[in-house]
């Protein structure tokens, strides 16, 4: 049974599939089918949450809501899996503990894919190469992350080992994401930039502010980087109001990606594919 946890676990076919998946979704000619997709989401979710609920019910799948704190009962979530089975043919669960939907999914009773736990967020970052590959080669671009560790970093990370990407992240050497190309040189690191990718600072923003994107920055950048921010961002705090004003910033239309992408990963894990 095809589950998405983490990026880790599919392979480069796997996401090209996915990929063109997305196309066809993008084209309007994606595939149907008919059913329902049980989704876990908390009231702060937002694009996540929009881009699932539309992108199952322009498929065909029905979705039906809870929040995630329906899973934190005594019963074993196997049991919850085998249940929602008999009902339902997918579970898109966002949870801040990775281990719950790894339970979910190891029941094998109907596909789970996973909207963001406190250790990763495959379908955002999946949705960003997805943008950046249909603009152009996305091996060759050089990314620069500038974050400290946390699970759009470790995300991303499974986005290079998956896509072969030259990923770099740029934060303090204590904060950075086990196993990243890393450097604290946000000066030097920009200039050879195709891309910046940011998240928030969280707890660290003491420690980030001297890493905050600015447009003079972006102007030692080579020509045409892009300025991604994951969502969502403050002005003045991860990027200046003045970046993100600027030609840099790829914009709101960067994450419509999200839609066929996560209808992309819906059928895949269906085998709708």
């Amino acid at each position: 049974m095809r589950h998405l946890i983490r990026l880790d676990d599919w392979t480069a076919a796997d996401a090209a599939a996915v990929f063109a998946l997305a196309d066809a979704y993008r084209g309007g000619a994606g595939p149907v089918t008919d059913g329902a997709a049980v989704m876990f989401f908390p009231p702060s979710s937002l694009r996540t949450r929009v881009s699932f609920e539309r992108g199952a019910q322009l498929m065909g799948l029905q979705p039906i809501v809870f929040p995630p704190e329906t899973l934190d009962k005594p019963e074993a979530l196997g049991d919850v899996a085998g249940y929602l089975a008999q009902w339902a043919d997918v579970v898109v669960a966002r949870h801040p503990s990775i281990a719950v939907l790894e339970e979910l999914a190891g029941a094998d009773a109907l596909p789970v894919v996973n909207a963001m736990t406190d250790e990763n967020h495959p379908c955002e970052v999946l949705s960003d190469v997805y943008a950046l590959s249909r603009q152009s080669d996305v091996r060759a671009l050089r990314l620069l992350f500038v974050g400290a560790d946390g699970n759009i970093a470790r995300a991303w990370q499974e986005a290079a080992a998956l896509f072969d990407l030259d990923l770099v992240q740029c934060c303090p050497d204590d904060l950075a994401t086990p196993g990243a190309v890393w450097t604290d040189d946000v000066a030097t690191a920009i200039r050879s930039a195709d891309v910046v990718l940011t998240d928030g600072p969280g707890r660290h923003a003491a420690a980030l502010e001297r890493f905050r994107i600015t447009t003079e920055l972006l102007a030692t950048a080579p020509s045409g980087v892009r300025l991604a921010p994951c969502p969502p961002f403050v002005r003045g705090r991860e990027a200046t109001a003045e970046a993100l004003a600027g030609e840099a910033f790829v914009g709101y239309g960067f994450k419509r990606s999200l839609l066929p992408v996560q209808q992309a990963v819906l059928a895949s894990c269906l085998g709708l594919g």
